[in-house]
């Protein structure tokens, strides 16, 4: 979710990113107490002066971390900030590669399979990659859509790519040649806040939306599989039962084939299980939590690791004991993971009430036949109440008809 904390997993390498920092360490208890943590605020920045068509400075961005991602093998990781800059690290060791400029602000990035290109996904509705091997080298415009673009990603075999835009649609674009469009996925009714394609069944997508459902598609085809609609596995009672809300993390853990789902300003982290062979999504479990959680991500050697908004235990980790999800007590690794986030909680703190930006893509209603309605209806009520009295008709707008004066009645001439 743009602008607030996030996570990241690879392996057992693990990044929290909060405002303009971003700390990087690692969930093996055999590792050293190794931390890496770099801040966009200290890093190069343009010196040329960017105006705007009337000639006025443009806004610089305040440096927030707007999304990120590591590659597939967890060699590099990548980052934008709303300071219009794209950062590429590699992570054995750590070290910042290169700092380059975006056009605009980036909602979503995603590297190839391959790890040649990072692909970023801007608000204007454009696709830019950036070269990973010439990590200097500009970017190239790859495709645009007419909406704000919300997610990218790459199918496994790097021919498709797949983007999500606010006007509920879901395009599949040949990789090589990003003008052919090999499908889209069509059925959401609300912007398309997250796509995911599945690593095991590299022929299923996962999405979600602000429509409150987790679609299962066969994307190539653009095919609906199976929509589950969220609202119906909440208790009615539930304060949140009647929000509106959009997903703002899909992630999967290979041992079980389980999704979880992380719906924006809701304490809740729904599981399924995905059936493949039936195409299907078997909801299993809500996990409840006390606090805020701003993000997930499963470690396949471990579980779930839920980042939450407190300060005692920042980060849970939750497993499947006897056939049910719960949180584990904390391991060294993660005390020692949890002592690094406390020490700098000032980098989640801002973050922490920051809107995600998914309240305002819902569309915006305008009920102008009921107001039309209501004036018909005062209008003939006007004209019944005339003719009742004997007057003279109404005209537009309820005004009586009037003679002009020094004119008589026109006759009917046989």
């Amino acid at each position: 979710m743009a602008g607030s904390a996030g996570l990241s997993l690879c392996g057992h390498a693990l990044v929290v990113r909060g405002g303009s920092r971003l700390l990087a360490t690692s969930t093996s208890s055999s590792d050293d107490d190794s931390l890496f943590i770099y801040d966009c605020s200290a890093a190069e920045k343009e010196t040329q002066e960017h105006k705007g068509e009337d000639g006025q400075p443009v806004d610089k961005g305040s440096d927030m971390i707007l999304a990120s991602t590591f590659s597939k093998s967890g060699s590099y990781f990548a980052l934008t900030d709303d300071s219009k800059r794209l950062i590429l690290f590699r992570t054995k060791p750590w070290q910042c590669l290169s700092v380059r400029s975006v056009v605009r602000r980036c909602t979503a990035l995603t590297f190839t399979a391959s790890e040649e290109k990072v692909l970023v996904a801007d608000k204007s509705g454009d696709v830019y990659s950036f070269s990973v091997l010439e990590p200097h080298g500009s970017g190239k415009l790859e495709l645009g859509h007419l909406s704000m673009l919300l997610d990218v990603a790459v199918s496994p075999d790097d021919r498709y790519v797949l983007t999500a835009d606010r006007d509920e649609k879901i395009r599949v674009s040949w990789a090589a040649a990003p003008h052919n469009i090999e499908s889209f996925c069509l059925g959401h009714t609300e912007f398309v806040s997250r796509i995911f394609v599945v690593p095991d069944h590299p022929e299923l997508l996962l999405s979600s939306s602000g429509d409150r459902t987790l679609r299962l598609w066969q994307y190539r085809s653009g095919r609906e599989l199976h929509c589950c609609h969220l609202p119906s596995l909440q208790e009615p009672t539930e304060p949140w039962s009647d929000k509106r809300f959009a997903a703002s993390r899909i992630t999967y853990w290979r041992q079980e084939d389980c999704v979880a789902l992380l719906c924006d300003g809701l304490p809740v982290v729904c599981l399924f299980q995905l059936d493949a062979p039936r195409r299907q999504l078997v909801f299993q479990q809500q996990l409840t939590f006390q606090h805020r959680v701003w993000d997930v991500a499963f470690e396949e050697a471990q579980g779930l690791w839920v980042l939450q908004d407190c300060r005692e235990a920042p980060l849970v980790l939750c497993r499947p004991v006897g056939g049910q999800w719960q949180s584990v007590p904390a391991t060294t690794a993660s005390k020692r993971v949890c002592a690094h986030l406390l020490e700098n909680w000032a980098m989640l703190e801002g973050p922490a009430g920051t809107d995600g930006g998914f309240s305002s893509l819902y569309k915006a209603t305008c009920d102008n036949m009921t107001t039309y309605l209501k004036k018909k209806e005062e209008r003939l009520q006007r004209q019944l109440e005339r003719k009742r009295r004997g007057g003279p008709p109404c005209g537009p707008g309820g005004q009586t008809k009037r003679m002009k004066a020094g004119r008589a009645p026109r006759s009917c001439s046989s």
